[in-house]
């Protein structure tokens, strides 16, 4: 049930992101990225290179085949960040990291 009620919000959380919600003007896209989950409230409680590596695993599992909305319940249930946070994240992680994927989310 987590993943059907949280999918709806990750939607939301993955459109706001690739509307530009959030993304200030930094100059690298690990500094945009960081920007991004911090005007969000997400903080990676390990450190910000850990935030980076996850992001690029995001769109790791892009490459393999996995859709945003998996990826983004994935992240739900791997972490301890809310529904919306998740689809946050994988939102910024594609925006930032993997555009290639952007028309993948368009419809949500």
């Amino acid at each position: 049930m987590k993943n059907i009620i949280g999918s709806a919000i990750i939607g939301g959380g993955v459109v706001a992101t690739l509307l530009g919600a959030g993304i200030g003007h930094a100059d690298t896209n690990d500094d945009r990225f960081l920007v991004a989950l911090k005007s969000e409230g997400i903080t990676d409680h390990v450190s910000p290179k850990h935030a980076i590596e996850a992001a690029h695993t995001v769109c790791q599992k892009l490459d393999n085949g996995m859709t945003p909305t998996q990826v983004a319940n994935d992240v739900l249930n791997s972490s301890a960040m809310p529904a919306y946070h998740s689809g946050y994240f994988v939102g910024a992680s594609i925006k930032l990291y993997c555009p290639r994927y952007m028309s993948a989310v368009s419809g949500i």
